[in-house]
């Protein structure tokens, strides 16, 4: 699993060109060295980094993924197949901007790019961070798998992708990336579905105009339009207004019985949901992954009230553990078990599920392990893959095959599940 940011895309995908020390494909001055033209990592200890933010809102989330790839590796005894793994874990937010920021995203890619030991990098968490790191990646010949991701221009040019996307992300012309969770086409449907079962028929669309936010809003609006529902509007917001009184004025005036929010949390989110509850008393209220967290749904930590909460469903790629097959469920016994938590945040499943989509790559790399080309082509010809979420196969464009999205309501200032939506795309 975000402020717009079509001037720093641009700018730091050309900075890319410049400031990657690894020379591009042949790997010179930090890309791996060695043979395997430029892409081999010598000796058989092998790193993985992780990016993701740590401070603010997706704080919760992100220490689940982490201690979810901490997990995957412990269980491998730190291994895939002869080679020797160590860890790396990155910030990628700041403490000012309380979530993801582009200077230390771009760092964090740097960083593994000119490490010589790396042999690929989970992240990141937001798709806007991604949009940052992937044509630095891409240079560097660094396999990239994300937790969390959903924009859709991150990988094809279908509805929700903005111009030029996603060849602007991949400078060498050739794929290096990959998701463990559905892109947006799959979430819009899901929420389009899941607001027709909530009786909707006049729906608002509003968005924060990042990369993640602003792709989402117009699958959604594609969705809902081709399941018969009316759209009053798709509007964005200024994530640093003091309110949107105004903007929820208008949509009652419009006659809209439900609202959805496409954004993350950290771009006033909580403040946006309060006003529109105030305008619209009687509408439902959506939202996606974005919000899906301890920062929107618990009043405690700065999260919607409860008056607020009790009309709001949120949809995630993730799904209550039962809901998952036997490996699904082991996974969480033993996640509880390491980290004596009665009630892991779901994303601790795609951490691991990340970690053991990479391991398994380097494994079946064989003598190769320790190549990044070798890894990425064993990333992108997985097929059939029997995992903790199921099974599935990663498409050419770096796709997982993986539908199903789980519907959660806000009770008690946590999410809780409430249905299976198993969305097509």
């Amino acid at each position: 699993m975000r402020r717009r940011l079509a001037v720093l895309i641009g700018l730091f995908a050309t900075l890319a060109l410049g400031l990657t020390a690894c020379g591009g494909q042949d790997g010179g001055g930090g890309g791996g060295g060695g043979e395997g033209g430029g892409t081999q990592v010598q000796g058989d200890t092998l790193t993985i980094y992780s990016s993701l933010p740590k401070q603010g809102a997706n704080e919760g989330q992100t220490e689940a993924v982490e201690n979810g790839i901490k997990l995957a590796l412990k269980e491998a005894g730190n291994k895939a197949g002869r080679f020797n793994i160590q860890y790396r874990d990155l910030d990628d937010s700041t403490a000012q901007a309380g979530k993801w920021e582009p200077g230390a995203t771009s760092a964090n890619a740097r960083r593994a790019a000119q490490d010589k030991t790396t042999i690929a990098y989970i992240g990141e968490f937001n798709s806007g961070a991604s949009a940052i790191s992937l044509p630095l990646l891409n240079e560097a010949i660094v396999p990239q798998v994300s937790p969390s991701n959903t924009a859709v221009g991150l990988t094809t040019d279908e509805p929700g992708a903005e111009p030029g996307e996603p060849a602007k992300y991949y400078p060498t012309g050739k794929r290096h990336y990959a998701r463990v969770v559905p892109k947006d086409t799959i979430q819009g449907a899901a929420l389009a579905s899941t607001m027709k079962d909530e009786q909707c028929t006049k729906v608002a669309i509003i968005n924060d105009k990042e990369v993640y936010g602003a792709g989402l809003a117009r699958n959604i609006e594609n969705s809902a339009k081709e399941q018969g529902l009316q759209v009053t509007g798709n509007d964005g917001i200024d994530p640093q207004a003091p309110n949107y009184r105004a903007l929820a004025s208008s949509i009652n005036g419009a006659g809209a019985d439900c609202v959805v929010y496409s954004g993350i949390t950290a771009n006033n989110a909580v403040q946006l949901f309060k006003d529109l509850d105030a305008a619209l008393p009687d509408a439902k209220l959506f939202g996606p992954d974005g919000i899906a967290e301890a920062a929107f749904a618990d009043p405690s930590e700065g999260g919607v009230p409860a008056n607020v909460a009790e009309k709001t469903l949120v949809t995630q790629a993730t799904l209550s553990p039962e809901e998952y097959g036997a490996e699904g469920k082991k996974f969480f016994e033993d996640y509880q078990a390491e980290y004596n938590e009665d009630n892991p945040d779901p994303y601790a499943i795609y951490g691991f599920e990340s970690a053991q989509l990479v391991l398994d790559a380097i494994e079946r790399a064989g003598d190769r392990g320790n190549d990044r080309q070798a890894v990425i082509d064993a990333l992108l010809s997985t097929r059939g893959r029997d995992s903790v979420l199921g099974t599935y196969d990663i498409d050419q464009n770096g796709d997982t095959t993986l539908t199903d999205y789980g519907v959660f309501r806000v009770t008690g200032g946590e999410l809780e599940f409430d249905k299976k939506v198993e969305a097509a795309k």
